[in-house]
């Protein structure tokens, strides 16, 4: 499952596959004709899904023109998650460092993330800088459909986790091969990672890609074979280490198999978000109310008549893993997990019926530089990042693996966890002309399978991550 490596695909086979649905790109695929009536027209690109045009300006007024409920800006997701008070207190992430690990990133995002800034008065990180560890990038190709993919992707993981953690630097980690399904591009995304931590670049890494556990042939035993779990082992081991996100993916309990394009008729879930390791990122959908208030709801737009019309699973990802026991911080939610890894652990936004502004301009065939809405649990992910960032600065360190502490928060009521109580993440697809439907699992107070523990108050939450009590 990716948000890197799709191809023209028909809309619901690889689209959601695991952390970007995005909107950006060329029409008149497969996808386009098939996917017309339940969305904006759009196509396929790696990870990410794209209406025909781009737009001139982030306006409501063009938002709702292709079909969207309503597009979010930058203060918008700081106003829903209660931001401001954190940024009136100096805390903006200042000192900390946000390690993004995207294939093949974007020749471009430097520039567009000043253009994003300047449109949205976001001041400039302090530092945005790209380095690549495992190897050259292959040289950009506007016709490659999976590379352009990436660049989408890289442009909402660095724009969105900057807008929640304005004053962090960037540490933007690009490898040369493309994390599709099974193993493919994770030894190039771990030799990466571990020179991150060799080197102690940043302290919160944040991954939207993952695979769905079924396609690891050989199970655990394959994921040890290849020592992809080697970073996140070293990352929790290391006093103050960096903290480890990923995203629980974009197709409810559904997944894709190894090929990239046909779903199992069952339930799966998907690693690295079911890793204990990490902290496994859902989707939730903010829906406004009055005075610029939001509620958080579980993201599904299967059958939301802005972009679902049953055909195609969009929804967040989360479900019971079949690689991992149950870990000790999910003992009080073994009525829930039973004995194995639940996913995810938190939610924040990645509705697509309410996605967000991005900038991008890296040459992409059939698509000029312009304002995209983008969405999916690669949208959640990043955003998460800049809420641990935030913390480690309240903290004075990074805070390693921080599961334990959000059990322990969700099982107090702490104030800073928000429950999730509505939705559910249900798909239905069509495939091979059958229509098959997966039952999810339901939002619920306390703990779920769709929405981890819930959503976050940010004032609250960045100081009970840091162990203190936010000043009155």
């Amino acid at each position: 499952m990716r948000t890197g490596k799709l191809t023209a695909l028909t809309v619901g086979v690889a689209a959601l596959a695991a952390g970007v649905v995005a909107a950006v790109g060329p029409a008149g695929s497969a996808a386009t004709k098939q996917a017309a009536t339940a969305a904006p027209t759009i196509a396929i690109a790696p990870g990410v899904i794209h209406p025909a045009s781009v737009m001139s300006a982030p306006s409501q007024a063009n938002c709702v023109k292709y079909g969207y409920y309503h597009c979010l800006t930058p203060g918008q997701v700081e106003d829903a998650y209660n931001l401001p008070p954190l940024y009136n207190h100096g805390v903006t992430g200042k000192g900390e460092t946000i390690v993004i690990v995207d294939s093949f990133g974007s020749p471009t995002i430097k520039h567009d993330l000043a253009v994003f800034d300047k449109q949205f008065n976001l001041p400039a990180p302090p530092s945005l800088k790209v380095i690549t560890p495992s190897g050259k990038i292959p040289t950009w190709n506007k016709n490659d459909s999976d590379m352009t993919g990436w660049g989408d992707e890289t442009t909402l993981d660095v724009e969105y986790a900057h807008t929640i953690a304005p004053g962090a630097n960037i540490l933007l980690v690009e490898t040369p091969v493309s994390e599709t399904e099974g193993v493919t591009g994770f030894p190039q995304i771990v030799e990466a990672e571990n020179y991150v931590l060799k080197h102690h670049l940043g302290d919160v890494i944040s991954q939207s890609f993952s695979a769905t556990e079924q396609t690891f042939s050989g199970g655990l035993k394959q994921i040890n074979q290849y020592h992809l779990r080697s970073a996140y082992i070293t990352a929790s081991q290391q006093k103050n280490g960096p903290t480890v996100l990923a995203a629980s993916g974009d197709s409810g309990v559904a997944d894709v198999k190894l090929n990239g394009t046909t779903y199992y008729p069952f339930r799966v879930t998907s690693w690295p978000d079911s890793d204990p390791l990490v902290t496994g990122v859902g989707g939730t959908e903010l829906v406004a109310g009055s005075h610029g208030t939001f509620t958080s709801v579980a993201w599904n737009d299967t059958y939301n008549k802005h972009l679902g019309d049953g055909t195609v699973p969009y929804a967040t990802g989360g479900g019971l893993s079949v690689l991992f026991d149950r870990p000790a911080y999910q003992n009080g939610v073994r009525n829930v997990v039973g004995s194995v890894r639940g996913v995810p652990d938190v939610s924040m936004s990645g509705s697509c019926s309410a996605p967000v502004f991005t900038y991008q301009s890296f040459p992409q065939a059939g698509s000029p530089a312009g304002w995209y809405p983008e969405c999916g649990t690669s949208e959640a992910t990043p955003e998460f990042a800049g809420i641990v960032a935030l913390a480690d600065q309240v903290a004075g360190h990074a805070l390693g693996v921080i599961n334990p502490a959000l059990y322990k928060l969700s099982a107090a009521k702490a104030p800073g966890i928000v429950p999730v109580t509505s939705g559910n993440n249900t798909v239905t697809f069509v495939q091979n002309r059958t229509t098959y439907k997966i039952k999810g699992f339901p939002a619920r107070a306390g703990y779920s399978l769709d929405d981890g523990v819930g959503t976050v108050n940010a004032w609250y939450l960045a100081y009970e991550l840091a162990g203190k009590t936010p000043p009155k």
